[in-house]
This record gives structure tokens, C-alpha cells and sequence, in this order.
């Protein structure tokens, strides 16, 4: 029986971090300055093992979970990462099993994903102009691999490829036109997420955002746009198709339009920690319990219960209330 929170939310989607790592230092997630070459990653023997995440997918499923999402920080850096994929495709009742990756591993990994079972993979980018990409990663990576990375994805059949791109006022928002316009009839789904406030590190101000409806309007007035229905209940993004039929965007609007009342999504930490808001203050180990004997129905009541105790809506209530509330950073919990 698929468990509801204190806000009949059911449990149908569960984001799994694959590692804490990235080769990436984005600043809206992983500020050089605070990830240098001294900060200390997990130790791999604190990391869920592939056998222990298959375990808690599967007794996810069994609660109703239908869609797995893994994530990181970069999630292809974890070694066999495509192995995991293969225990996961094989989840009774699982529908949808994608990934979120930056792209720069995925033009050398995307036939290996494909061939284990992956269904999709999105994949994060900023800009298409090279310097601005630069400044935003910190990492020395170009615009062509992650586009060459995109076009293996969608040649290996992950398709449709989304394409996540987080807009920043001031940095990256002249760009949205142009970013719309060089996916539009390629396939592919571009996704424009508002700058959010996750963890304490990425200096995240309300001025800095770029409101859903102010991207919209820009892509509009080049191409018009008309609403699209959700295509299934807790989606995050908002829908728009072209009207000529080239194609459709989607944008994630938790700061100017949250979603909280039909969120329906878990997540899983790499150490094995489940948390059921992206801005939640605190999580629930679910490793001690795998690692200290517990049986699947001891596992599915602790999931039952974190899940029927959830009261989160962070987005909803983010106000004066909910300054100064500690959070988990974004790197750690996946996006």
C-alpha cells in the first residue's frame, strides 16, 4: 500500500545519490571556494553499496515508487555506475529509471547507460557561449562536450534528452532566447530552472532569480508558446509547446510559483540517508538499517513511517519564516 504524507502527498518518485562528488564546481551548487582541494568527500566505504541502493529501490517500488532518478553530485563519476543501472532496470514496477548528469562523461558512457537499462538522462547546461559556461562550471569545460555528450545520449536512445539550464539574473538571462531556439527541433526538452536557495554556500539572493514568467514571455516573443498539460501528477516542470509544433520547453518555478502540494518525490543521499524535501533540514538513515541486519518489512516501515510524518513545503513558506533554517546542500542531496 503506497503510503500518503500529512498532505495525502503519495510516495511515487525517488531520487538516489550516487555520489557526493563532482568534477564540476558550479557556483549555484558547489563554490570552488568552499569544495577546494581540501575538502573531504565521503569515504567510499560510508557509500551505499550498489546491492544496498538496489534494496531500498525495491522495497520503494513495493510502496509505489514508479520513477527513479539518479543523481550526485555527478553521478558518472561513481565507478560501474552502469552496473547500478542494470539492478535498477531489473526493480519490479519501476517505469521510468533516468539520470541527471553535468555531460562531459556522457559522449563515453551514454551506449554503456543505454544498453543497461537507462530509459533518459538530463543533463545540465548553463550557456551556450563558452566563456560564460567557464565562469559558471569552474571547471575548464566547454560548450562542445557537453553537447557532443547530448548528441550520444540521443543517438544511444535516451531520449527525449532534457536540458536543464539554471538562469542566473545577470549572468546567464540574455541567453534564454538563444538557448530556446538552439534546441528547438532537435528533440530535445529544455528545461529553465529559477536560481534557488539550496545549502548555505551559493550566496543565493531573491534579486538574482529570474521569474518563470519573465522566461516564458522572452522565449514568446521569438516563438509563441501555448501551455501544455502536466503529463503526469507531481511533475515539476511547467509545459509549453511552440505553437508551429518545433518542439517544447518546460521551466521549474520553485520560487515564483512553488509546487510543494503535489510533490511526491524522496531522496536518497550517497551514505544512505532519505530526506523528503530538497530544502530539508534534517534526514533519516536508512544505512544503519541496511547495515545492521533489517529485513525488507523492517526497511518498508521505516520508509512507511518517515513518509506518513511528512509535513514539507518549504517552497510555499519561504518567507522570513524559513530564514536561517539549516539546509542540506545540493551537491550532497542531488537536485
Amino acid at each position: 500500500m503506497t503510503p500518503t504524507d500529512t498532505l495525502g502527498r503519495p510516495l511515487r518518485d525517488l531520487r538516489i545519490s550516487v555520489t557526493d562528488r563532482c568534477n564540476f564546481r558550479c557556483r549555484y551548487c558547489m563554490p570552488r571556494e568552499v569544495f577546494g582541494k581540501d575538502y573531504e568527500f565521503l569515504a567510499r566505504d560510508l557509500l551505499l553499496t550498489f546491492e544496498e541502493i538496489e534494496r531500498v529501490a525495491r522495497v520503494s517500488a513495493r510502496l509505489g515508487v514508479r520513477k527513479i532518478r539518479l543523481t550526485g553530485g555527478e553521478p558518472l563519476l561513481r565507478k560501474g555506475v552502469e552496473d547500478l543501472v542494470a539492478m535498477l532496470a531489473g526493480v519490479p514496477g519501476i517505469d521510468d529509471l533516468t539520470m541527471t548528469t553535468n555531460g562531459s562523461l556522457l559522449a563515453r558512457k551514454a551506449e554503456a547507460l543505454a544498453g543497461a537499462g537507462l530509459h533518459r538522462v538530463t543533463v545540465s547546461l548553463d550557456s551556450l557561449d563558452d566563456a560564460t559556461f567557464a565562469a559558471m562550471n569552474d571547471a575548464g569545460v566547454a560548450v562542445g562536450a557537453i553537447l557532443e555528450g547530448i548528441d550520444a545520449a540521443a543517438g544511444a536512445g535516451l531520449t527525449p534528452v532534457k536540458v536543464n539550464v539554471v538562469v542566473k539574473r545577470g549572468v546567464n538571462d540574455a541567453e534564454v532566447p538563444a538557448i530556446a531556439r538552439h534546441f528547438r527541433g532537435t528533440g530535445h526538452i529544455v528545461r529553465f530552472i529559477e536560481y534557488m536557495d539550496v545549502g548555505h554556500t551559493n550566496g543565493w539572493r531573491l534579486d538574482d532569480v529570474v521569474p518563470a514568467a519573465e522566461i516564458v514571455a522572452a522565449i514568446a516573443a521569438e516563438a509563441p508558446l501555448q501551455p501544455v498539460a502536466a503529463g503526469y501528477p507531481g511533475e515539476v516542470a511547467r509545459r509549453w509547446r511552440y505553437e508551429d509544433g518545433s518542439g517544447e520547453i518546460g521551466v521549474i518555478s520553485s520560487v515564483t510559483a512553488p509546487f510543494c502540494g503535489s510533490c511526491t518525490r524522496a531522496r536518497l543521499s550517497a551514505e544512505g540517508m532519505l530526506y523528503t524535501c530538497l530544502f530539508a533540514t534534517g534526514g533519516h538513515d536508512l544505512r544503519a538499517l541496511l547495515r545492521d541486519g533489517a529485513d525488507d518489512e523492517a526497511l518498508a516501515g521505516a520508509l512507511t513511517t518517515v513518509w506518513e510524518q511528512r509535513g514539507d513545503r518549504y517552497s510555499e513558506l519561504r518567507s522570513s519564516r524559513t530564514v536561517g533554517l539549516p539546509k542540506i546542500e545540493m551537491s550532497y542531496i542531488g537536485g
